[in-house]
């Protein structure tokens, strides 16, 4: 099996290098380099350039003090509100913008409350509203992030703090700011990715050319002017931008310092009446941002959920055909390829070829290359599955690496002494002890195609559609009752999705 793991990651190599190089090829080829440009682009991509920044900036700096409570204080409830905070990463992303609207849009909760007072109300149209729903999908991202170091300064380090009768301002300055100073930059670069790539808040958010970013562009440069030139010429932009910033992610990444510990549970000294009441205050309103969107949802969507017309049952049975058939190819693919990675570069290289691409670019590329043979609306189900899986790939791959070097470090050598080779390997040994991150994996991966809106947008031919596009449609028809209830529907069978995925990898690995 270890020989033949190589070669069979090479040719699985082959798949992700193909579907990211060949459609960013033929855009460049297409798209002229950047000929195809208009002088409003410009404004385009310094629109995705300043949103980007100030929606990583404004998510790291509030996952501070967020992260700072939930690290200090032990409560009723406090691991499930932690977990909680894991949802945006699987929130469908039109799901959530319902949720923001129903608070923030111009019936919603916040101008309800504003009008009563006798106060100007807010738009959420508009640069201010992409940043706000960017936001609400990363600061848990951030939080997490920032917790995990918090969690990880050594019980030693404040236990000496506390001898040495460090005030407010000494830990800080010892303590948590090279934890900060290591773990914010990645948090930054990590959103500020997820932001350049991010479509379907700009298109259901953004206010006209001054709230466009590339992504956006891209799709009306194809939908409404049939501009494929433009379009490619965009996509490279975005191709550029992307590859910037993961190699400067890759760069920034700075060890904190504090060495190891003795792995003893984290010890705060004792805080005085102000500090409970501010962390607290924190929580809870961090938790109504959060939460609440998500519960506006649920309550306006499930007395309308008897009445979802035909369209909405078939876009779902769509979607989870194209997020069952995604997330068989991910793992398919990702597999191989994290088995190699640890003896071979080039194959964990392969499976993050998929970050330098957005889905939009992606589809951009493969409707070029499929416009001369076919009708690309004849191929919309198999090409977002496709491109589905492949954005899941690095994600996917990057979980399951860290649990395939402790396999191999710890049963390699005895699997050797046991002749245990080949499927026999594959079936008894390294199946049952990557369960657990395969069923996650599988989870994620299948929850990601379920909320996706980016190919579909491109490949549509007005008939076919997913659930994603059905609610988008419902809203711009202002069916919004409707809207409401199919976005109910799309976050049970995301969330039921991925439970059942992660439960069979855990079942499957009781340890």
């Amino acid at each position: 099996m270890a020989r033949r793991v190589p070669l069979i990651a090479a040719c699985v190599a082959l798949v992700p290098a193909l579907l990211v190089l060949g459609p960013i090829l033929m855009t460049a080829l297409h798209g002229g380099g950047l000929t195809g440009l208009r002088g409003s682009d410009l404004q385009a991509l310094w629109f995705t350039l300043w949103q980007a920044a100030a929606s990583a900036l404004i998510s790291c700096v509030l996952a501070v003090p967020l992260a700072r409570a939930l690290a200090r204080r032990r409560f009723i409830g406090r691991s499930v509100l932690i977990t909680a905070l894991g949802a945006p990463f699987i929130l469908p992303v039109i799901a959530a913008i319902l949720g923001l609207l129903a608070v923030f849009g111009r019936s919603g909760l916040l101008n309800q409350a504003l009008g009563a007072l006798g106060l100007p109300t807010m738009a959420i149209y508009g640069a201010h509203g992409v940043i706000l729903a960017h936001v609400f999908f990363n600061l848990p991202l951030a939080t997490r992030m920032v917790l995990q170091g918090w969690q990880a300064i050594p019980a030693e380090r404040l236990r000496l703090a506390m001898m040495l009768d460090f005030d407010g301002p000494a830990r800080r300055r010892h303590i948590e700011t090279p934890m900060l100073r290591a773990t914010l930059p990645g948090a930054f670069i990590a959103i500020f990715l997820v932001c350049l790539g991010s479509f379907a808040v700009a298109l259901t958010l953004g206010g006209g050319p001054s709230a466009t970013t590339v992504e956006l562009a891209i799709y009306q440069a194809f939908r409404f002017d049939y501009d494929t030139g433009r379009a490619a010429s965009l996509a490279l932009v975005q191709v550029a931008l992307c590859v910037l910033a993961v190699g400067i992610g890759a760069k920034i990444s700075a060890p904190t310092g504090f060495g190891a510990g003795l792995d003893r549970p984290t010890l705060y000294g004792p805080s005085s009446l102000w500090q409970r009441s501010g962390d607290a205050a924190i929580i809870v309103l961090a938790a109504l941002f959060l939460l609440l969107p998500i519960g506006l949802i649920l309550w306006r969507g499930l007395p309308a959920f008897p009445a979802l017309p035909l369209m909405v049952w078939k876009a779902a049975a769509t979607s989870l055909t194209i997020a069952l058939g995604s997330t068989v190819l991910a793992l398919a693919l990702a597999l191989p390829l994290a088995l190699a990675a640890p003896r071979h570069r080039w194959a964990e290289g392969s499976a993050m070829l998929p970050l330098a691409a957005s889905g939009l670019v992606l589809g951009t590329g493969l409707f070029l290359l499929i416009q001369p043979f076919a009708a690309p609306t004849s191929l919309l189900v198999p090409v977002t599955l496709v491109v589905n899986a492949t954005l899941s790939l690095p994600f996917i791959t990057r979980l399951l690496l860290p649990e395939i070097q402790s396999l191999q470090a710890d049963y390699d050598r005895l699997a050797t002494s046991l002749d245990l080779s080949g499927w026999a390997k594959l079936r008894r040994l390294t199946l049952p002890r990557l369960a657990r991150p395969l069923g996650f994996s599988a989870g994620l991966a299948c929850a990601f195609s379920m909320g996706d809106l980016g190919v579909i947008t491109l490949f549509s031919d007005g008939q076919t559609r997913t659930l994603p596009l059905a609610i988008f449609q419902l809203m711009g028809s202002y069916r919004l009752d409707q809207a409401a209830a199919a976005a109910t529907l799309l976050l049970t069978l995301t969330f039921g999705l991925f439970a059942l995925f992660d439960r069979i990898g855990h079942h499957a690995d009781p340890r």
